[in-house]
């Protein structure tokens, strides 16, 4: 019976699959640190108050693409090339959602509604990732390889949802409320459908590695293509609604530590943890 634990179960327990995921996420990952550290160094003088949570934005994310990273070396796997079919970032930008990284590498400032673009785009994206970290959290939260991870980049991915929903209600009280409705629904829009192309991609290239029958290939892409279905006609509207968060200023302070990781340093992820 296909599901999405005994699916991620059969990735993470093939070391070429395993490999393939790793290396797409952390590539992910490390692209999103990239753009926020861009951003947080272009943001206009009259939002220059929201730089510290950018680039605590953009560290966790880099965080995260050295946590993928790590899980790789404990298995004593190199990462590996994403095919571009399956860059979940690269597809989006070509779409025009989000911020070019042709305009991120100038030295110009932002305007205003550059970054309120970059809020909306990211309270799209961290919902998507949000929900797949509560998936993987339920289903492998206490997974003795992959577990502490899970549970640190969920807890992050929260938070980032978080600052986006607080920061765009401050933003939509100062004015920019149409601005905001306006990009947060091209962008649910073109993600949902980004994301089934992905979605495609990642397992037809986990079908080979896993050499899967053809009618397992099958099921999987009508669930993807169903999924999507169901997202076009309604599902989208979760990514675009907007409500004060419980948890406010989620990105303000230090990034938040787990005590198997500390601060999770540069080239020492998951040492401090055996059997994570």
């Amino acid at each position: 019976m296909l599901s999405a634990r005994s699916l991620f179960q059969e990735i993470v327990d093939n070391d070429d699959s395993f490999q393939l995921f790793c290396s797409i996420a952390a590539s992910g990952e490390t692209q999103g640190g990239w753009e926020n550290a861009r951003i947080a160094a272009l943001v206009p003088d009259g939002m220059r108050h929201l730089a510290p949570k950018i680039t605590r934005h953009g560290a966790d994310e880099d965080k995260h693409g050295r946590l993928f990273n790590a899980l790789l070396r404990k298995r004593g796997l190199p990462s590996v090339p994403v095919p571009p079919e399956t860059d979940y970032t690269m597809l989006l930008e070509r779409r025009g959602i989000g911020l070019a990284h042709e305009k991120l590498r100038r030295e110009e400032a932002l305007t205003e509604e550059d970054i309120v673009v970059y809020l909306a785009h990211s309270r799209v994206t961290e919902q998507r990732a949000a929900d797949q970290m509560d998936m993987l959290v339920r289903y492998f939260g206490d997974h003795p390889e992959v577990g502490r991870a899970i549970h640190m980049i969920s807890h992050d991915e929260d938070n980032h949802l978080a600052y986006c929903h607080e920061e765009l209600l401050r933003l939509a009280r100062a004015g920019y409320g149409r601005t905001i409705q306006r990009v947060l629904r091209e962008s649910a829009l073109a993600e949902i459908t980004v994301y089934r192309d992905v979605s495609l991609a990642v397992m037809d290239h986990m079908g080979r590695l896993l050499h899967w029958p053809a009618p397992k290939a099958a099921a999987l892409a009508a669930g993807i293509h169903g999924m999507y279905a169901y997202e076009r006609f309604s599902g989208w509207h979760r990514m675009v609604n907007l409500r004060m968060p419980e948890h406010l200023d989620a990105l303000g302070g230090p990034p938040a530590t787990d005590p198997g990781f500390g601060q999770v340093p540069r080239g020492s992820e998951l040492r401090a943890s055996p059997g994570a």
